[in-house]
């Protein structure tokens, strides 16, 4: 076969820099589908007995190996160089003084995937040094059930599956693998990276985004090593299937909470599932593999529930377990309610929960079809009370047949019970049912259901790199920040942190700082009253806690009296702290008190948050957090978060806030994130908000010593790349990087193009782009790969995709792998040059050092066309109808 890595990756199996190394190197397929291993064992190893019995009992198709031991089931050899073949993965059970010797050996015979099941302090300095690839330390271990391969610590043979299992802990991988056992779940890998210093969560994602087996992904996270490549991998792995996460730890890491509040944003943003518990792990993954999530877009929070029973109690749980969870039981109208009721047994009551009579436990799974067809439902609860005259096997085929049949809202089957009830679920399971033993459980899967759609969407966010058309004033904000460290300071004055915001249009109270009392007084006339009056000290961080911060000040008189009281009472309480003077600021109105910041976490890098502000935010702390960039979509979406967002509206004598400028706020203090990676803190406390709008009150800004910079975790959208370009008729288009807005033109595109067009550009005769592969193509990471789409204008409609360049960079970055296509009206016009070009600027810009393509043999004109551009070409050593082009950048 051919390696077609660009058809491949359409078809959601592995592309090609993922199955071959050309220069000899480390090839993912070795680690994840071996076909050969050898054992390497050194003296007194506590894991190599169980390593070389599961490696014997699993039935391994391939070839097993062993050296410095004779375990049975495996051939054993004396030592490295007598192997007679090059295994394709090494399990070293070996002393951390004996691995780079073992590695050296095996890298030299070609060997370079490798699992480290104990301690091994060095192994990232291990793999530059040997070229290998590992697992470890501390690894798990490896297993691939469709080929029989068990290189795990594991007390059971894990069975073959479609979920994937990716963990730190070798405890949760073993409660998860005997709790698979009991249920009958399988596996297409488990996989234990350990303590993540070696072969780490990205690339372990890599190949499961591209391996068509693998139905849901479990990710058991405790650290994470590098930012932006496991954002990217986990949000290549949760466009096509779920991705669900647990941490265990993250509180006894940082009591607070906030790094964990970071760590869910940043799997939010990624399209990853967080849930609390081993219980919600295994729940969730089974909910979101097995159930089909409704085609229709996403209305709201997508949490709008709607229950259907033969029991009015079951209901009544399920109900007070949806409002627990933050969801929300829909709201079923009249006219609704009417068509339902004609299908309907006589005796139904209620609404939402629906309760059928007694006896009509048969007629549930109709019910539950047609609640499903309501465009107010987001997804169905279906709860199945054991009944005396009710046949459970006829209740159990009219649910799997609603359930398979609808084409509204998911429909997921609570069944209480373990008589009758438990055969009833398992079969309902076998059959791909979302099933549960309770209705508390049933309405966590739907809620969770509900989740994994607004992450997947938060996902498909692409922000710019500059929003809502700022023109910020950068050159003022950098002459403040060098204007600091020129003083040999890092923490900005207020003045000038207020300064900041307002060079990127953040409104800031009127204010002026001055030297003493009398002064302040003056300045207090001029502003007008009342005012606030607050002392200025670099030594001094919250101003409220030594009695800095006077309000209600309405006379020239009061202000003098007020900041010379303060200077004594601040002198008393902060006797080594240098007091510079006070600020006057204008008081705001009756305003409800929030705050913004920006911070870093040590795992996810630049966060923003948001939440109550003022002193009620250190009494009750309500915030939530997401990772810069921000859109207003995302912006809207983090206030929601917080219960502060209720407040919003307004209640009693407090009036309404102006949402849609706190939003805008939000996003502006992110362009500050993106803008200057140099900020390690900025706090707005209080951003005063009312209907007319927002007003910063207060607000402190930290800069990172001199010469570091925090890497955003999320890259932003690179709009920056976009141009006109003329063709040379005359027409003109749009070449920008494509976004996941573009995915109807895109399929529409592909409609437009000539059989052979297709032939050439997929290597096979396709007739349709399915919604995966498009998606695939259109939600696309920019430090990983590049696509240019050539936007023709349309007057009255969308723009058309003309055509499109894609160049995917190997792991390694240094190379990768382009395609070329332009619409049949385009041909001609030089766009596939130009589009080519943008690769070839873009390539250069990330640092790569050549791109490689695949053409068919008997495709003339691309053959001409790349020879034009400087490739280099020769016959494919696979497939002699291949001809491989290489073009150094």
């Amino acid at each position: 076969m051919p390696r077609r890595a660009l058809n491949a990756m359409l078809h959601c199996t592995m592309p090609e820099f993922l199955t071959l190394a050309p220069r000899g190197g480390f090839r993912p397929s070795a680690l994840f589908h071996p076909s050969s291993v050898v054992l390497v064992v050194g003296e007194g190893s506590a894991e190599a007995p169980v390593l070389a019995r599961n490696l014997a009992a699993g039935g391994f198709r391939g070839r097993l190996m062993a050296v410095g031991a004779s375990p049975d089931g495996l051939e054993a050899f004396p030592d490295i160089a007598a192997l007679p073949v090059t295994p394709d993965l090494a399990v070293l059970c070996l002393p951390p003084e004996a691995l780079e010797a073992a590695m050296t050996a095996l890298a030299a015979r070609g060997c370079h995937a490798a699992m480290v099941p104990g301690p091994a302090p060095d192994l990232a300095a291990l793999e530059r040094r040997t070229g290998m690839r590992a697992l470890g330390q501390g690894s798990f271990g490896i297993a691939v059930p469709a080929i029989g391969l068990n290189a795990t610590l594991s007390h059971v043979q894990p069975a073959k599956g479609r979920l994937a299992l990716v963990t730190q802990s070798s405890a949760i991988a073993r409660a998860v693998l005997d709790w698979a056992a009991a249920e009958a779940v399988g596996f297409t890998h488990v996989v234990g990276i350990g303590g993540n210093q070696g072969q780490g969560f990205a690339g372990v994602l890599d190949w499961l985004a591209r391996d068509p087996g693998t139905g849901a992904i479990l990710l058991d996270i405790r650290r994470i090593k590098n930012r932006r490549m496991f954002i990217s991998a986990a949000r290549a792995a949760a466009r096509t299937r779920p991705v669900v996460a647990i941490r265990a730890g993250g509180r006894l890491a940082d009591a607070s909470g906030q790094a964990d509040a970071v760590m869910e944003a940043a799997l939010r943003r990624a399209g990853v599932l967080r849930v609390a518990g081993l219980e919600d792990l295994l729940s969730a993954a089974e909910t979101l593999a097995r159930v089909r999530v409704s085609p229709r877009p996403l209305a709201g929070a997508g949490d709008r529930i709607a229950v259907v029973t033969n029991g009015v109690g079951l209901g009544s749980l399920a109900s007070d377990a949806a409002l627990a969870g933050g969801g929300r039981l829909a709201e079923i109208d009249d006219d609704a309610m009417a068509a339902i009721a004609v299908g309907l047994p006589a005796g139904w009551s209620g609404r939402n929960p629906l309760a059928l009579a007694a006896g009509s436990a048969p007629r549930l799974g109709e019910a539950a079809a047609m609640l499903a067809g309501l465009p107010g439902v987001d997804a169905v609860v279906a709860l199945c009370a054991p009944e005396p005259d009710s046949d459970p096997a006829l209740v159990r085929e009219t649910l799997t047949a609603a359930v398979k049949a609808s084409r509204g809202a998911p429909i997921l089957v609570g069944w209480p019970g373990q008589a009758t009830a438990g055969s009833q679920r398992a079969r309902l399971a076998e059959a791909g049912v979302a099933v549960f033993p309770t209705p508390e459980a049933a309405v966590r899967g739907a809620l969770h259901l509900a989740q994994d759609r607004r992450n997947r969407a938060a996902a498909a966010e692409l922000p710019p790199r500059a929003v809502l058309n700022l023109a910020p004033d950068r050159a003022r904000v950098a002459r403040i920040f060098a204007t600091a460290r020129a003083a040999d300071r890092r923490e900005l004055t207020e003045e000038e942190a207020l300064s900041v915001l307002a060079a990127y249009g953040i409104p800031t109270v009127p204010g002026r700082a001055v030297a003493g009392p009398a002064e302040a007084a003056d300045a207090a006339a001029m502003l007008g009253f009342p005012v606030v009056l607050k002392i200025l000290s670099p030594d001094i961080g919250r101003k409220t806690e030594v009695g800095g911060v006077t309000l209600g000040l309405s006379s020239p008189a009061a202000v003098r009296v007020a900041a010379e009281a303060m200077a004594a009472r601040v002198a008393a309480a902060r006797p080594e702290a240098r007091l510079t003077g006070f600020l006057v600021q204008r008081q705001a109105g009756r305003v409800q008190e929030l705050r913004l910041r920006l911070g870093d976490d040590t795992m996810f890098g630049p966060w923003i948050a948001f939440g109550r502000g003022g002193t009620a935010a250190d009494i009750d702390p309500d915030e939530g957090f997401d990772l810069p960039p921000l859109n207003l979509t995302l912006a809207h979406a983090l206030i929601r978060q917080t219960r502060t967002a209720r407040l919003l509206d307004g209640w009693r004598d407090h009036p309404p806030a102006n949402v849609p400028a706190i939003a805008d706020a939000l996003v502006r203090l992110s362009q500050i994130a993106v803008d200057f990676p140099e900020i390690e803190f900025f706090g707005i406390n209080p951003l005063a908000a009312d209907a007319q709008g927002v007003l910063a009150l207060d607000a402190s800004l930290l800069l990172r010593p001199s010469g570091q910079s925090s890497l955003l975790a999320i890259p932003p959208y690179p709009a920056e790349l976009a141009r006109s370009w003329r063709g040379k008729d005359g027409r003109s288009v749009v070449v920008r990087p494509i976004r996941p807005e573009d995915a109807a033109a895109h399929a529409e595109a592909f409609r437009r193009l000539t059989a052979e067009d297709v032939r050439y550009r997929f290597f096979s005769a396709m007739t349709e782009l399915g919604a995966a592969q498009i998606a695939r193509m259109t939600q696309i990471d920019y430090d990983r790969e590049m696509a240019f789409v050539a936007a023709e204008h349309v007057e009255g409609g969308p723009d058309l995709t003309v055509g499109v360049s894609r160049l995917i960079r190997e792991p390694g970055g240094e190379s990768g792998e382009f395609a070329v296509i332009v619409d049949p009206s385009w041909k001609g016009q030089g766009l596939a040059r130009h589009l080519m070009e943008r690769l070839f600027e873009w390539g250069r810009l990330v640092g790569m050092k050549a791109i490689v393509g695949q053409v068919l043999a008997t495709n003339r004109p691309m053959l001409g066309f790349v020879r034009a551009l400087g490739f280099e070409l020769h016959i494919s050593a696979e497939d002699p109808d291949i001809m491989e082009a290489r073009k150094q950048l």
